[in-house]
């Protein structure tokens, strides 16, 4: 019996243990929270940063991947986006928080001829380290998060999917980033801040 009870508080302080550390890995910015700089390997090769947007009044964070069906359906739109609001103050910056090793698809080399074979107006930068996007909490590939720059800080203002319709863009119904930063310019709150990201998991070390 007590070889048994022994187990059991063995194998519950391990599964709590284990939930622990998965909360640690999904754990990030809440809304409302100012987001810390960052640096990434941009496919230019130059280092970039969150502070090389302080001129702009927002930003589209967006973790995305090479390999990932989701994200390769988003693209178009993505550039889109871009298209549309990088005027208005709010340009995109992708993000690849992949682990290389798992998919050769999200190699430095390969995000660099994604980013010429698709003509990205934005920054698409490695994280690395993934300290990036465990800083954020993000999960999936796609993921989007709205950063509203307010006294010199980026404020989360949105974070989720792109639209409602990932696999047909003619189906769309609900663009929750357009209109998000449509809500923002206008200075309106957002009417939908938290969604439910749809795509592939990130792939962690």
């Amino acid at each position: 019996m007590k070889s048994f009870m022994s187990w059991s508080l063995t194998g519950l302080l391990s599964l709590l243990l284990i939930q622990s550390v998965n909360a640690q890995n999904t754990k990030g910015y809440n809304l409302g929270d100012a987001v810390a700089d960052f640096r990434l390997k941009n496919v230019d090769s130059r280092q970039i940063s969150l502070t090389d947007y302080r001129t702009q009044k927002g930003l589209i964070v967006v973790f995305m991947s090479n390999h990932c069906p989701f994200s390769q359906a988003y693209e178009d739109r993505l550039i889109a986006l871009d298209h549309k609001f990088s005027s208005q103050g709010y340009p995109v910056l992708a993000i690849m928080p992949n682990d290389p090793k798992a998919y050769e698809n999200d190699s430095f080399k390969n995000m660099q001829a994604r980013s010429i074979e698709k003509g990205y107006p934005f920054a698409y930068g490695m994280d690395e380290t993934q300290a990036t996007a465990r800083a954020f909490g993000a999960t999936r590939t796609p993921e989007v998060y709205v950063l509203k720059q307010t006294n010199a800080q980026f404020i989360l203002e949105y974070v989720g999917t792109i639209d409602d319709s990932p696999q047909d863009s003619e189906s769309v119904q609900r663009r929750y980033i357009d209109e998000a930063v449509t809500s923002l310019l206008a200075g309106r709150p957002v009417q939908s801040p938290i969604t439910k990201p749809i795509g592939c998991a990130i792939k962690w070390k």
